[in-house]
């Protein structure tokens, strides 16, 4: 499984690529960041941004695409700024049929640290332990996109199969319709 981990941010986009399977050694293909200037206004940012994603997804072909959940932030204008970031990368897998997970920042921080309140520092060294990495990935959106990557690979098993059970549920309590036969 190849996942692109995205750490939205319309200065920083963080953008991480991790391969390999729950329950064996994963590998970091490539980490780096979408950077955007204060300077543009908010469109062009965004359009860079998606010019990046694009790039990084011609590259590196990954099979998912890992996105950060938005969380209420106290700065409104920094939270919309990294849903629009967030709303981008998901266009982006969406134009090309890529399935999207989204994963909370706490949910990130216990499948990568076993703490849902790690500290950036924690999840860096984690990153770098699991990754074998011989030093943790800079600056911290970096670090945080791969370890995107790697919360999905860990827990996409689990959460496919409770899916595939919920669609198989609804399946079978949806009434079916009668079939009426048509005769001219």
């Amino acid at each position: 499984m190849r996942v692109l981990g995205v750490d939205p941010g319309l200065t920083r986009c963080g953008v991480g690529v991790v391969e390999g399977t729950a329950g064996r050694p994963l590998t970091m293909i490539d980490v780096g960041v979408v950077r955007t200037s204060a300077d543009l206004d908010t469109a062009q940012r965004l359009v860079a941004i998606e010019q990046g994603i694009e790039e990084w997804l011609d590259t590196h072909r990954p099979g998912y695409v890992a996105v950060e959940r938005v969380f209420s932030q106290h700065n409104v204008r920094t939270v919309m700024g990294t849903a629009q970031a967030s709303a981008v990368a998901m266009l982006c897998a969406a134009r090309r049929g890529l399935p999207v997970a989204l994963h909370t920042p706490s949910e990130v921080k216990a499948a990568v640290t076993g703490s849902g309140r790690a500290d950036k520092a924690q999840v860096g060294a984690m990153v770098t332990r699991v990754l074998r990495l011989a030093a943790p990935p800079k600056p911290a959106d970096a670090a945080d996109a791969l370890a995107l990557a790697i919360c999905h690979i860990w827990r996409a098993p689990a959460v496919n199969r409770l899916q595939q059970a919920h669609a198989a549920a609804r399946r079978q309590s949806q009434p079916t319709a009668p079939v009426r036969k048509v005769t001219r």
